[in-house]
């Protein structure tokens, strides 16, 4: 198991774990938290699988541990970015940042 300190998007991160922000954590904290990062090997293939248990769908695989690990930074940097979605016209799109 592997853990990785993100630096993205704090709203995500608030999103996802509100929790912190009701135990008090400083925002220092909550940019600086772990996440683990699970890599499993699969002797069929041959290859390394790699997923952020916390983050639904932020998984990614490589032909070493290693590239396997690099690829799961990318895709954890990717995870936090916005996506293109369709919302109703009647939605309101608002971003929100803390400080």
């Amino acid at each position: 198991m592997y853990h990785f300190t993100i630096q993205h998007s704090l709203f995500s991160l608030i999103l996802l774990f509100p929790q912190l922000l009701d135990l008090g954590k400083s925002l220092e904290h909550i940019m600086s938290m772990n996440l683990r990062l699970i890599l499993e090997h699969d002797k069929n293939c041959n290859r390394w699988s790699a997923f952020f248990p916390e983050l639904p769908g932020c998984t990614s695989a490589g032909d070493s541990e290693e590239e396997a690990i690099a690829n799961a930074k990318e895709a954890l940097s990717l995870w936090f970015e916005p996506s293109e979605s369709n919302f109703s016209p009647d939605s309101k799109i608002v971003e929100v940042a803390l400080g």
